[in-house]
Order: C-alpha cells, then structure tokens, then sequence
C-alpha cells in the first residue's frame, strides 16, 4: 500500500515538472515568434542573427535590407522588440506570482494585486505626477518613483489594518478593496481637474504597456525580483499548511501572522516594481494562478514558480496579439489580457467540473 502511494506522489510530482518544463518551453517559442512583430520588415534570420551578435559577435551577424541598414536593425531588435518581450517576462512573472502568493496567504481566489488596491493605489501616483508634477523625485523618474511609492503606501496601510485587527484574510480582503475603491475615486478626481492632454496620458498609463521601461528601468525590476522572489518560494511551506487553516498552521508550529505579513511585504514589493514601469496590468496576477492551479494543484513549492511561467507566457501572449491586429498600431497589453480575463472568468463561472480551489 505505502508502495503504491509513493509511486501516486511521484507520478503527480512529474505532472507538475512537466508541466513546468512545457510552460517554459512554451514561452521560449512565443518569445522567439515575438520577436518578428513589428511594424519593420526584417527577415528572421536576421532577427535571430542580431540577438546572437550580442553573444557570440564572430559567428553571427545582420545583414542590411533595402530600407533598414545594420544598426538600425539591431536598435529596432534590441531596444524595441527584445526589450518589450523581457519586461513581459518579468512583469508576467512578478504579477503572477504576487497574485498566487495572495490567494494563498488570504486564502482567497479573488486576491490579487489589482482587487487589492495595489495597483489603483500605483495609477493614484503616476496621476499625481503627470497632472500636477508632483512627486519625490524630478525628471523622467517622477511617474515611476510615484507609482512605486503609492504601492507600497497601499500594502502598508493593508499591512498596519491587519496588525491592529489582527492579520485575518477577511480583514485584509476588506481593506484591500477600501484602498481600491479610494485610490480610483482619488485618480478620477484628479482627472476632472486636469487638463485633457495630461488627462490623456494618465488613461494611457493606466491601460498597461510594456515599451515604457527602459533597459535600466528593466534591470531594476527584475533585481526586485530575484531578490523577493526566492523569499517567497522559501515560505511556500508555510503557505500550504496555512492552506488548511490559522489554528492548524499553529499547531503545526507556523507563526501564521508573521507569515502572513512577510509575504504580503514580498509580493507588495514584486507588484511595485513591476507596475511602476508598465502602468496597470490586470487579470494577469488572478487567471495565471488559477490556470496553474486547475491543472497542478495548489503545491506551492510548484505553485508559483508554474503560476510565474503562466503569467509570463500569458502576458507576451497578449502583446504579441496587440501588435499583430491592426498593424502598425499596437494595442494596450492591459486592454488585451482584460480580453483574456473576462471569458476565463465567465467559463469559471459555467463550468461544471470539480473543484479545485
């Protein structure tokens, strides 16, 4: 019997590694084929060719075409298309897996970084910066050091309701939406004073893109990352035991409201640094964690790394989409996953399979 147990867990630990490696294959090649949208006409080999260059300089290179010559070709590849698809990455990851952590630590399936406020707390900053200029920092970084500030001003006030009343899922779900519903009414009010260009701009910014972060801005979200992410995945433990319930994880000795608090911390800080950057981004931090979690499992040892690779795939899925369908005009990648979301949400809702949550 313990025989035949053992060889039911080992199959359905290589469910969920399978799993893991197609998703991960699967964004390579949505990646690659990314790479080859664009308003230019440049042949693949040479799109390939000039991502190459960059690492192996002597065995690849571009060739120039009628109307684009070498360099144009690799700043239209480098600092236009591969710089786009990796803050879609990154930001797919980031949103993803703060969206798996919530749901987890509130045990909640509607938790995420968008219902939450975090990310209407962010568009509140970037509001403020862009129609009234102001901010703690000047220049280009006004809109970003806002948004991330307001994010983080979010989860904080989320993060001190629940020290008071206790770190109750109920209590943060609550607070969350308040902030939600606070920061919008916030946003709109500015908007109804603000003159229409900068207004403009603020819709635009609060529809979600990923051409907006720079290559430095880049490497600071994904050092975020690599710095949260691990903390997360080292409390993924004690996320499934709290899965059962506060009184059980603290008779199996998790102190659940230190938990609780770190990791809301952690996925705070990976939604701030994510959407200061790509402006507001929904849906992805809720379907990516369901999606995995319908087909793995809610292991969180292999929860949230699948969840980020879902998250990822989903996110360049839907830019690829938004500059694929009226060319050469590109779509906002929040109108797009919004597109996503919504049928998802709506076969949730109809179907009539197991549960899984």
């Amino acid at each position: 019997m313990s025989s035949e147990i053992k060889e039911q867990y080992t199959r359905f630990i290589g469910r969920k590694i399978l799993f893991i490696v197609v998703f991960l294959i699967l964004l390579i090649l949505i990646a690659a084929v990314s790479a080859l949208l664009g308003s230019a006409d440049i042949p693949a080999a040479d799109v390939y060719a000039t991502i190459l260059h960059k690492f192996l300089p002597a065995h690849f290179a571009p060739s120039p075409t009628e109307t684009i010559d070498v360099g144009a070709i690799k700043a239209i590849v480098w600092d236009n298309r591969l710089r786009r698809i990796l803050m879609g990455v990154a930001a797919g990851v980031g949103l993803a897996f703060a969206g798996a952590t919530m749901q987890g630590i509130l045990r909640n399936p509607l938790a995420s970084p968008y219902t939450l406020g975090i990310a209407s707390a962010a568009g509140f900053g970037a509001a403020l910066g862009i129609l009234l200029d102001v901010g703690i920092a000047g220049g280009r970084y006004l809109v970003v050091v806002n948004a991330f500030i307001f994010a983080l001003i979010a989860s904080a006030i989320i993060i001190g309701i629940a020290r008071h009343r206790g770190a109750r899922p109920e209590t943060m779900i609550l607070a969350g939406i308040a902030i939600g519903y606070f920061f919008s009414a916030m946003t709109a009010l500015l908007q109804y004073f603000g003159e229409a260009e900068a207004v403009k701009e603020v819709i635009f910014w609060m529809l979600g893109e990923l051409d907006r972060a720079s290559w430095d801005e880049l490497t600071m979200s994904v050092i975020v990352l690599l710095c949260c992410i691990p903390l997360l995945m080292w409390r993924s433990w004690d996320l499934n035991v709290m899965g059962a319930g506060d009184e059980t994880a603290k008779s199996l000795g998790v102190n659940v409201e230190r938990t609780r608090m770190v990791t809301m911390i952690l996925a705070s800080l990976v939604t701030a640094s994510v959407v200061c950057f790509t402006g507001t981004i929904m849906f992805i931090g809720l379907v990516a964690p369901h999606i995995t979690r319908m087909v793995i499992g809610g292991d969180n040892r292999f929860l949230l790394p699948a969840s980020g690779l879902v998250g990822a795939v989903l996110l360049v899925g839907a830019d690829a989409v938004s500059r694929s369908i009226i060319p050469p005009v590109i779509l906002p990648v929040g109108v797009m996953t919004s597109f996503i979301g919504v049928p998802f949400f709506f076969y949730l809702i109809v179907r009539k399979r197991r549960e899984y949550w």
